[in-house]
């Protein structure tokens, strides 16, 4: 309503008055139709990762792919009317840490849930959202396990199923290694799964499995592990971890073994280059998006953000996370938590910087796996593998 027009036009100064009276009173009545757009409530949203706690070095990459987003749409004026609140909610770096943050983002009725970053982690947290009815996106959670919760538990990764698949025909076709011997974290169903589909599409490409090697994340040191594989001499050693996949194939260099290191997307985060990942020799692991990607979204966003510095998978995805609960909180017009989850599942074509998002009968994205080289350190981008068609929503 514009109160001024009425009086541009050569009404009685009492006949304005009134106007404005009765525009007041309606205003009193209604609230949210006069309140301007800085006044709007905000949209509160839910960051749940690894704020402290060991893995916090490994969940830092997700946290500023989430503010990048969060900023950028404030500073264009919001969505809806209204800008976003975010609350950061520190998972502890455990599974009942994470259970424990969803239930803290169902206390502050937040409208959507962006994380986490560990599928473990993820799992937990869907459990609660898909109870609740709060839509969530996991930007990395790459555990098959995480979507078949519910229908209210999206990601913006592919999954395990695919990337394993992809790796392991990767190391038989192109690598032509013959044997493997592959090292899982046992507290961990991202490294049980996607070891397991690694090994078995290995195996399907005519390769042959010489071993499953336990581990569990906070070892002091794995001298025992790395001993076993010296005495196997297996061609290439799949490594499904994190961060302390660098510190395996560190050990392994360091003892001698000429086994080719390969991993999955765990080792595309700052964690993994810290532990050690910038000396090994060479190596290979799939990962979500690379800056040598040509796409126009990959483009603009590299002119906004590639000063600084190195920019890896993780960040980008929970970009990708935030911008594509925008895109259907302002396609549904309401941050009722349905109507979001609605829209998300019928998300057609959206354009991330990762890639082309429409999703499948689960909530996972159809999207292609990027294979990475490591030579001397350095990361090198490889090649793509792009997925057969899949159901749609």
């Amino acid at each position: 309503m514009n109160l001024i027009s009425h009086a541009k036009f050569g009404r009685p100064a009492h006949d304005s008055i009134a106007l404005i009276l009765v525009a007041l009173l309606l205003c009193a009545l209604l609230v949210s139709p006069c309140l301007s757009l800085a006044d709007q409530k905000a949209i509160k949203i839910a960051a749940i990762y690894s704020y402290s706690g060991p893995l916090a070095g490994a969940s830092i990459t997700s946290v500023r792919g989430v503010q990048m987003a969060v900023k950028e749409i404030n500073a264009a004026g919001g969505i809806i009317g209204r800008r976003l609140e975010l609350l950061e909610i520190d998972n502890l770096s455990t599974p009942i840490g994470a259970k424990q943050a969803a239930l803290r983002a169902v206390q502050n009725n937040v409208a959507a849930i962006i994380g986490a970053a560990f599928s473990t982690h993820s799992i937990a947290v869907a459990h609660v959202a898909q109870d609740h009815g709060i839509p969530m996106i996991t930007n990395i959670s790459t555990s098959p396990l995480v979507t078949r919760i519910g229908n209210y538990i999206f990601r913006v990764c592919y999954n395990d199923l695919f990337q394993g698949e992809v790796m392991g025909r990767f190391a038989r076709k192109e690598l032509k290694a013959r044997t493997v011997v592959t090292a899982f974290n046992v507290a961990s169903d991202y490294s049980l799964g996607l070891s397991r589909t690694f090994e078995a599409a290995f195996l399907e490409a005519g390769g042959v499995s010489l071993a499953r090697l336990p581990y569990k994340t906070q070892q002091p040191n794995f001298r025992n592990l790395v001993e076993q594989v010296k005495s196997i001499r297996p061609d290439a050693l799949f490594i499904a971890g994190h961060g302390e996949s660098a510190r395996i194939a560190q050990e392994a260099a360091q003892m001698g073994i000429q086994s080719i290191p390969l991993g999955g997307d765990g080792w595309d985060d700052d964690s993994f280059y810290n532990l050690g990942g910038d000396k090994i020799k060479l190596g290979y692991y799939t990962t979500h998006w690379s800056q040598s990607i040509e796409t126009e979204a990959s483009r603009q966003f590299i002119a906004r953000h590639g000063h600084s510095g190195v920019i890896l998978a993780p960040t980008v995805l929970a970009y990708d996370a935030v911008n594509l609960l925008a895109d259907a909180i302002t396609r549904a017009g309401s941050i009722q938590r349905i109507k979001i989850r609605n829209t998300l599942a019928e998300t057609k074509d959206f354009k991330g910087v990762t890639g082309t998002i429409n999703f499948d009968v689960y909530g996972d994205p159809v999207k292609s796996v990027v294979i990475m080289k490591i030579q001397e350190g350095r990361r090198i981008y490889l090649k793509q593998v792009h997925p057969g068609p899949a159901p749609m929503r």
